[in-house]
Order: C-alpha cells, then structure tokens, then sequence
C-alpha cells in the first residue's frame, strides 16, 4: 500500500493528522505532508480512515 497526497487540492484542513498522526501532518504551508508513504499493511485501517475522512479527495491508497 503507498498513500498518495495531491498537495495541490489539499486545503490544510487537517482531518488526516487528526485521524492518523503518525502518517500525516499539515505544515505551516497549509498542506499535507506524508510521514511514511508506506505504511504496514497493519496500519490499512487507520491510514483509510484518514483518506475517507479528507474532505476534498486530496489523498487516496494505491
């Protein structure tokens, strides 16, 4: 599994740091950034939990 962040959507709204901490963290740019591109498979649920939480579609699991 890879997450993938478009930081061209993202609008810095923080849903994914709030939902998965140690995978993402909004900067002081106001956008996502990516802190382990790919997680263990033991992490799926939270890392998709964070990507079904973002509001505008800005991060997606390949």
């Amino acid at each position: 599994m890879k997450i993938v962040a478009d930081r061209e959507t993202c609008e810095g709204l923080g849903m994914c740091e709030a939902m998965a901490p140690d995978f993402f963290e909004v900067g002081a740019d106001d956008t996502v950034a990516v802190l382990d591109e790919s997680p263990a498979e033991e992490h799926r649920a939270d890392v998709q939990a964070a990507v079904d939480a973002c509001p505008v579609l800005a991060l997606k699991l390949v």
